[in-house]
């Protein structure tokens, strides 16, 4: 393998190991809802799970959710197919490479939750930790498992001034959304790709 395809390798193994440990450590510990102040309340580890896409968006009923995992698979062996051929072409740089190997890592790391949580979990419930490979089965079939998250930064929590026009003395909260290090991840490849790599994406 060459030096491109170790640090390639490199990271999406550790971003795995990360994302995997923090939900199986998450799920097994904490009960559903519940919530850890690290930093002055404005980052919270907060234990949700959704059935969609990152930062909790749902297509909702178990067809929009077996939908939302097949893509997952062909959208993961697109950008697999990809980051093998830049890899093998020398006009890319290894930023480059680092950078798509974050965003394929992410959303690996999404669809082993889709995948298989729900056939090794026990359920979450809001007093009852789940149990990993719990005897009398999982709470759901492959492809159909909930994904964990659990960063909660609400940087801003305040009700707003009176005198703001249509939203004067409603609370507001920002940043709103619970998410998990494989979005992270992707969200981070993809500001880096933009800011940084966009001409190397069409070429």
């Amino acid at each position: 393998m060459s030096k491109r395809g170790w640090v390639s390798t490199i990271i999406i193994l550790s971003i795995l190991l990360i994302d995997q440990a923090i939900k199986i450590y998450v799920k097994t510990h904490m009960y559903l809802g519940q919530e850890i102040p690290v930093f002055d309340h404005w980052f919270i580890i907060h234990f949700t799970e959704n059935n969609g896409m990152a930062f909790g968006w749902e297509l909702g009923t178990n067809w929009g959710k077996l939908a939302l995992s097949l893509f997952r698979i062909f959208a993961i062996g697109l950008i697999f197919y990809y980051l093998t051929k830049i890899i093998k072409k020398h006009i890319y740089p290894t930023g480059y490479i680092a950078v798509v190997s974050m965003i394929l890592a992410g959303a690996t790391g999404n669809l082993i939750d889709s995948i298989f949580y729900g056939k090794i979990f026990s359920n979450s419930e809001f007093y009852n930790r789940a149990v990993l490979f719990p005897p009398d089965g999982g709470y759901a079939t492959l492809l159909h498992g909930k994904v964990v998250d659990m960063f909660y930064f609400p940087i801003i929590n305040t009700d707003l001034p009176q005198w703001i026009p249509f939203w004067g003395g409603e609370h507001f909260i920002f940043f709103q959304p619970v998410f998990n290090f494989a979005d992270a991840s992707i969200t981070v490849g993809f500001i880096i790709l933009l800011l940084f790599y966009r001409k190397y994406v069409m070429k």
